[in-house]
């Protein structure tokens, strides 16, 4: 398995001092390692938040690509 970040740490560093590991990486992603085996990432709020945006726009992309093809409905504002 590979490590996606440069920065890591062990799980004993992650519970000895949290908020240090997290915050010592210049906002970037800490790779969580368990008998030196990625087991989870830890990520600052705002990374987490433009992944679950950039996911979200993908889903929405796909939604439009899958739609593309289908006929379109002509409708007055009147109608609605």
């Amino acid at each position: 398995m590979r490590i996606l970040t440069e920065n890591i740490a062990s799980i004993s560093d992650l519970k000895s001092n949290p908020m240090g590991i997290v915050g010592s990486n210049n906002g970037q992603a800490v790779a969580i390692l368990n008998r030196n085996k990625p087991v989870f990432y830890a990520v600052p709020v705002e990374h987490f938040e433009h992944m679950l945006e950039i996911i979200e726009d993908i889903e929405i992309f796909q939604t439009v690509k899958d739609r593309q093809d289908q006929a379109s409905l002509k409708v007055s504002l009147d109608d609605l």
